[in-house]
């Protein structure tokens, strides 16, 4: 190995490091700055070096591109991506990012697919076979037959197909899953498959098992022969089953769905990143990957789901599809004016406030915050109650409060604060609805065994809502019917607001 390589294979090792000091202090709130440092600095070693590296291998090439084209290229993409990143970063809004997220892990499942892709037409260009020497990009024999078209190519080693159809099938499927939740999760599509409601038809598991065997023993084909034929094939039945998979999943398992894509992306860049050889790239990806699929375990437990049929895409519809738009009979509730809540909170000892999507919609968090600002003033105790799946992607709560500087020593996570529920004078329930419904302890209801935020044990309860439609899962919230909860109907900014003033 040159000296020249010897220096890439170390930068790659110092990135990978910086990544797994990312993914550390990303663990916890009060060290994401310095994870968030961590990645990009580590991203910026990745660039930086891979840009070195194919200029490398772009000089010297008979009949190649010049070492300017090559580059030029590379940068134009820098560009181009980076400026698009950028773009999107500072305009999405905080009801959006679950939206944005699902776009990345899509473009990431699109950008394994290309490469493998590119591998398995020119494997030469990425040093997985040697290239031939007779091979001029352009020269012509005397009849005027490219020679690119008459040359033997080498074949593929097996391992690297192997690698190649791993790493493109998962790609494929990550960026046709991605592309469903992403319509899903922003809800202004009219196309069916988009809807958040679950898209279901008889026998659609059979149907997902044959393709998967198809798409297998496709790979296994290329794998063996190295038939073109069967690596396309194989590719249009992985895009078909990424969409088959997402469909039939309803808007309240949404978190987990982006949690399972984002383990799916890691998977695909560890793959390709075999194939070419990049250690970098497999590390990286094997970090996403395995972290993806533990955050996906953990929220599987906090849904009372089958961690198996997330990677399968075989839950959440039959729940959803048999209450999901159900028109549930007018109740009688106890409404109240948020004067009226003000009054319950400025008497309180104890308040915990249960943040969800809809705090996120009317982007109340920082009104919120001064609410808990001014009843601690009052010597009133206020925590946050966060539930793993509440909002539209994992940790969405958390981000929220954290954009609004919410002291982290108040934020709590379910298993830590469950318990308190009992002992608190005040629960403020703002725009939550399936993950603090009582309906998870009746055995025959749809959300049965799915741990709750147990607000219903509280001595008062305030519910803030809209209107009294039923969550992503369509179920009737009994919480919202009980003796000791007021409901106050309207925008959560607006309420909070009214709140704030009542307090003062």
């Amino acid at each position: 190995m040159s000296p020249n390589l010897n220096l890439v294979v170390l930068l790659y090792l110092v990135a990978s490091v910086c990544f797994i000091q990312a993914l550390k202090g990303l663990s916890h709130p009060t060290t994401s700055i310095r994870g968030n440092v961590f990645g990009m600095v580590g991203m910026t070693i990745a660039v930086i070096t891979t840009v070195g590296l194919i200029a490398m291998m772009t000089t010297g090439v008979a009949g190649g591109p010049s070492l300017g084209a090559g580059l030029g290229w590379v940068l134009l993409g820098l560009v181009v991506g980076g400026g698009a990143g950028t773009i999107m970063a500072n305009r999405v809004e905080m009801t959006k990012m679950p939206e944005l997220v699902a776009f990345m892990h899509s473009m990431i499942g699109l950008a394994a697919v290309f490469i493998a892709i590119a591998a398995v037409v020119e494997p030469w260009a990425f040093g997985i076979t040697p290239m031939p020497k007779e091979l001029i990009v352009g020269a012509q024999t005397p009849s005027g037959t490219l020679v690119a078209d008459i040359v033997a190519r080498a074949a593929i080693p097996a391992g690297n197909r192997l690698e190649l159809f791993l790493g493109a099938a998962i790609g494929a499927i990550t960026f046709s899953g991605s592309v469903i939740a992403f319509g899903k999760l922003s809800g202004k599509y009219k196309f069916r498959l988009f809807q958040g409601a679950p898209v279901v038809f008889p026998g659609q598991h059979m149907v997902n098992l044959i393709l998967g065997i198809a798409t297998v023993g496709l790979g296994l084909v290329f794998m063996a022969t190295e038939n073109w034929t069967a690596f396309f094939v194989m590719l249009a039945l992985s895009f078909v089953l990424g969409v088959l998979i997402i469909i039939p999943i309803g808007g309240a398992d949404m978190p987990v769905v982006v949690s399972m894509l984002n383990s799916y992306s890691g998977w695909a860049a560890a793959g390709i990143g075999f194939s070419l050889n990049n250690s970098m790239l497999i590390i990286a990806g094997s970090l996403v990957g395995s972290s993806g699929a533990i955050l996906s375990y953990i929220m599987c437990k906090a849904m009372n789901r089958s961690f198996f049929n997330v990677i399968l895409g075989g839950f959440g519809g039959e729940a959803a599809a048999a209450t999901g738009g159900a028109a549930q009979a007018q109740r009688p509730v106890r409404s109240g004016s948020s004067d009226d809540a003000a009054f319950l909170l400025s008497n309180a000892e104890t308040v915990i406030i249960v943040p969800g999507y809809g705090l996120a919609v009317a982007r109340a968090q920082h009104p919120l915050k001064e609410l808990a600002q001014k009843l601690t003033d009052k010597g009133i105790t206020v925590k946050y109650a966060i539930h793993p799946v509440a909002g539209r992607m994992p940790g969405h709560m958390n981000v929220l409060l954290a954009e609004a500087e919410v002291p982290y020593d108040q934020v709590f996570e379910m298993e830590d604060i469950n318990s308190e529920f009992g002992d608190t004078d005040v629960v403020l329930v703002l725009g939550a609805n399936d993950v603090v419904n009582p309906a998870a302890k009746d055995p025959k209801s749809p959300i049965a065994g799915m741990p709750i935020l147990e607000a219903y044990k509280a001595r008062q309860v305030i519910v803030n809502k809209r209107s009294m439609a039923s969550g992503y899962a369509g179920l009737d919230n009994e919480l919202f019917y009980m003796d000791r909860t007021l409901m106050v109907f309207g925008d959560a900014k607006k309420v909070v607001e009214d709140m704030v003033k009542a307090v003062e």
